[in-house]
């Protein structure tokens, strides 16, 4: 079977897994796709373990404009085959928080050059690639994974202008990403400490 017939069988399995009252939900929160099934995500996440890691499959079903290819297609794409330009082009082509967290977690957190990407995502204008950035982080700093002191000041600074955004889900993120920073050891918490306070905030 070539990649066309397995994104078709794929797209047509969704059906049965369709859930309404879920994607209603979505839509009510803002999460808005061209078609939406409202899969569960413990079902795409079984029907990955099915697949396995399949490069040509992953490209092949991101560029279904499909809620469920998108989650799916970050799932089955083999973090050490991903080189950093597709990565840039995926997250160009992200627009919404969803699939920004998905990608972070199934994904992203996983590439040889994660740390790089998320620093790089940082600094983006956009707020969609900022909190993909942090949630990346978040996943490596729970992993024990330190940074640099030049990547410690640079979170730090990227962090408290997230932390004073009028977007709540960027705030969130970047507060998750700065707690989990100062659970790497006393050192870190004092600087997390130190660097909040001075935008009001008394996070511990």
């Amino acid at each position: 079977m070539n990649v066309e017939e397995k994104v078709k069988e794929i797209k047509q399995s969704f059906r049965q897994m369709m859930d309404g009252a879920t994607a209603q939900s979505m839509r009510d929160k803002g999460l808005s796709y061209k078609l939406n099934w409202g899969a569960t995500l413990p079902r795409l996440r079984e029907m990955a373990d099915e697949i396995g890691k399949d490069y040509h499959l992953a490209i092949a079903l991101w560029k279904e404009d499909v809620r469920e290819c998108k989650i799916l297609s970050t799932m089955i794409m083999p973090p050490e085959e991903m080189l950093p330009e597709v990565a840039d082009i995926w997250m160009e082509q992200t627009t919404n928080i969803e699939i920004a967290e998905q990608a972070a977690f199934n994904l992203y957190q996983y590439l040889p050059y994660a740390a790089e990407k998320a620093f790089q995502w940082l600094s983006s204008a956009d707020d969609i690639p900022q909190i993909c950035g942090y949630h990346i982080l978040s996943r490596l700093f729970m992993q024990g994974n330190e940074p640099n002191e030049r990547g410690i000041n640079e979170f730090l600074d990227q962090a408290l202008c997230a932390l004073q955004s009028p977007n709540l889900s960027l705030r969130k993120a970047a507060m998750q990403s700065v707690l989990h920073f100062a659970e790497l050891g006393l050192v870190y918490q004092r600087m997390a400490q130190s660097a909040t306070s001075k935008v009001g905030l008394d996070i511990f």
